[in-house]
């Protein structure tokens, strides 16, 4: 793949609304149509994750326009499909999922920039459905939707409880026990736990401000186990410093200063090894906290706050039971079932 665009990452500017990611081609100079897109979802209010992602979406683009001598202007559906074929050339070949988050950024890409859908092309691969509205009334209406890949159905595997049990206990540390305990019993996802301030904090009620996606702040409750780990690292071995981080490293040259997600991806890593639980790692616990929950009868929506979700079809995929809960439903609804009296025949 060519490397003559970068994708780059500046200080915040004190210029309003601008992207501190910057798109760049071979001579140092700032790609404008992607550079003046990246600013708009900037003063949107987006996350630096999001605007990160939107950048490498515009970087693979650019690379293959360059590639293929064409430009944004001359975009439709048929150029698209090209584009996809491109990227499955690509060795290793990107995912589905990768594929269809660049397609939904060009597309908006596109509509930023002349107000209007990517025109259809004679090769073009569209397909038209009827839709209602979310509850089912009005007349239904035609939509046209796009190239978009098959992704593969998404399988929530939880850990086990003895997998649980065995790496919980090869750690040695409240601060790395508190870490697991946010992830494992409140379901916190990896950047949400370290991104945690002190501020955040409210022992005395049993609660916890979470920033999640989108900047979306929640409260969620904490558990007595975890309020004691946490309250034993803030007294025992957290460093004595300003920095308004709850999660700081311990020890070495950066001691006292805010822990990392490649940091976090470290200790995840030593301890997967450590305890032979190779499944181990800090989104697999999300999805056992889920799992358990619905297991345990707690609603969808109670369940789609706890997690910080904005779509409850996101919530659902916890509700994919194995098929051992599934005969232990079943046989405990027999049982119900058979308990129950006959009637009385008049």
């Amino acid at each position: 793949m060519s490397k003559k665009f970068c994708l780059q990452h500046h200080a915040p500017s004190a210029t309003a609304g601008r992207c501190p990611y910057r798109l760049l081609d071979r001579a140092g100079h700032e790609i404008k149509w992607a550079c003046q897109f990246l600013d708009a979802q900037h003063i949107r209010g987006l996350s630096l994750a999001s605007l990160r992602a939107y950048g490498y979406d515009l970087l693979n683009f650019s690379r293959w326009l360059h590639k293929t001598r064409s430009s944004l202007s001359r975009l439709n559906e048929s150029r698209l499909l090209s584009y996809v074929r491109y990227q499955l050339n690509c060795q290793p070949p990107p995912t589905p999922q990768t594929v269809n988050h660049r397609l939904v950024t060009l597309r908006c890409l596109y509509r930023f920039h002349y107000g209007c859908d990517v025109p259809n092309g004679r090769a073009a691969i569209r397909s038209t459905y009827k839709t209602r509205s979310p509850l089912g009334y009005g007349k239904a209406r035609r939509r046209v939707a796009g190239l978009r890949l098959k992704q593969p159905r998404r399988v929530v595997v939880p850990l086990s409880a003895d997998e649980v049990s065995r790496f919980w206990s090869s750690f040695r540390t409240f601060r790395d026990l508190g870490l697991v305990a946010l992830m494992l019993f409140n379901g916190l996802r990896s950047r949400e736990t370290i991104q945690i301030q002190i501020e955040d904090l409210r022992l005395s009620q049993a609660q916890l401000r979470v920033r999640g996606k989108g900047n979306r702040e929640r409260i969620v409750p904490l558990a007595d186990e975890t309020i004691q780990v946490l309250q034993h690292y803030l007294c025992l071995e957290r460093h004595p410093c300003n920095c308004p981080y709850l999660f700081l490293s311990l020890k070495g040259r950066q001691r006292g200063q805010p822990m990392t997600s490649a940091g976090l991806r470290s200790l995840f890593r030593h301890h997967r090894h450590r305890s032979d639980v190779p499944r181990a790692n800090a989104h697999r616990f999300r999805h056992t906290f889920g799992a358990d929950m619905v297991r345990a009868g707690l609603s969808l929506p109670a369940l789609m706050h706890l997690m910080g979700h904005s779509d409850i079809h996101t919530t659902m995929i916890y509700v994919e039971l194995s098929r051992e809960d599934v005969w232990r439903e079943y046989h405990r609804a027999v049982q119900k079932k058979s308990q129950i009296p006959p009637l009385e025949e008049p």
